[in-house]
């Protein structure tokens, strides 16, 4: 879409007025997701409903899916002396852990600054003291509609220590910039969300080239237009599970070969094939894509709209197999065809993501993407 010389002389000025007014600080070439909307008003407005752009959030009323509410605002630990409790307050919202005894142990009070997670499956909270990032040590989760202790932490002790490094960031935010210790960050850099340039590259050449009425120069990154490899390595950077990082946080660019920027250790990946956090590596282990030379995550996934029905997955099943071969399909007929993700790519429970609360352990549940045939009879 071409843009006249004057709006788009306003478009880069404008970007620059709103990061400062937002508080953010965008790395080099960076222009953020206003600047997109402009000529993609739909896909942006739409993508920023998804669980992608959504992952990382200021902590404000709406974000914070926990209860403030007396009588649900307090989270009782496995010590009987010890619990948290969650206030609104007029200048945000804190945790203050309490002790019921001894006296001498005060209570202690931090902010939540920022919320991490969606809310499928769950959210934790972070906290600046100066310009260190925090780990809160009481999480929200779902399932349970209910707070819990963060994930890790351990029940029945205060702990508002635990630094966030930049590893933990890059999976949940656009941009962070580190400055001296592991969790210490210029706070203004910091970028909440998924944005449209993690998957898409800088925009603001992008945009100069539309100024000067280019059609050529300053293209952006479409992944589905990537070889195969690469294609896959934008989706591989955050859900490829863990790996060793060769180069600076965030400095990753879509299109370019990731094993330059991570290594990852076979026998180390296989150990930490999971439901959660390596999604890819449980794909390639999956006969479907083995056998496929056209399968990769936007077969199925449209990044730019949420997508939280199962049943309309099916449909790109169906593109290579039929219905009446499911072995299921003399007994369930038809019904099973709204029904392969259920069967094939069912929800299980994480081996990494759990929180132990009063001395029970319980993971999160979330949807494998190993597609085989498991021991459970769809009903």
């Amino acid at each position: 879409m071409m843009i006249t010389t004057c709006k788009a002389a306003f478009l880069i000025a404008a970007c620059s007025l709103l990061a400062k007014a937002w508080g953010a600080s965008y790395p080099n070439n960076y222009v953020g997701d206003e600047a997109c909307k402009s000529c993609h008003a739909e896909k942006v407005e739409s993508y920023w409903k998804t669980a992608h752009h959504q992952t990382s959030r200021p902590a404000d009323k709406e974000a914070i899916l926990g209860s403030f509410t007396d009588g649900r605002n307090v989270l009782q630990t496995g010590n009987p002396e010890l619990s948290f409790r969650m206030d609104s307050r007029a200048d945000g919202f804190y945790q203050t852990s309490i002790w019921a005894f001894p006296s001498s142990m005060y209570p202690r009070s931090e902010r939540f600054d920022v919320v991490v997670g969606s809310g499928r499956v769950g959210q934790t909270y972070l906290y600046w003291k100066k310009d260190h990032l925090f780990q809160l040590p009481v999480s929200y989760w779902v399932d349970l509609d209910a707070w819990i202790n963060s994930p890790g932490y351990r029940d029945g002790v205060v702990n508002f220590d635990r630094p966030v490094p930049p590893r933990c960031l890059e999976c949940h935010f656009t941009y962070a910039e580190t400055v001296g210790e592991p969790n210490q960050y210029r706070p203004v850099s910091l970028i909440t969300g998924i944005s449209c340039e993690r998957c898409h590259g800088p925009g603001l050449e992008h945009i100069k080239a539309r100024k000067r009425n280019q059609k050529v120069g300053g293209e952006i990154i479409n992944p589905a237009k990537l070889p195969g490899d690469r294609q896959m390595e934008v989706c591989t950077q955050c859900h490829g599970g863990r790996r060793y990082p060769l180069t600076t946080p965030f400095s990753y660019l879509p299109g370019e070969p990731l094993d330059e920027y991570y290594r990852l250790d076979p026998a180390a990946a296989a150990a930490t094939v999971d439901v959660h956090g390596n999604q890819v590596g449980l794909l390639l282990m999956s006969r479907c894509y083995r056998s496929s030379s056209q399968l990769s995550c936007s077969t199925c996934h449209d990044v730019h709209k949420p997508q939280r029905d199962p049943a309309s997955f099916s449909v790109h099943c169906l593109q290579c197999h039929r219905v009446s071969a499911c072995g299921e399909f003399r007994r369930l007929r038809d019904k099973i065809a709204s029904a392969c993700i259920d069967c094939h790519m069912p929800v299980q429970e994480s081996k990494l993501v759990f929180y132990n609360s009063k001395g029970k352990k319980s993971s999160a549940l979330i949807r494998s993407h190993l597609i085989q045939i498991y021991n459970s009879r769809p009903q």
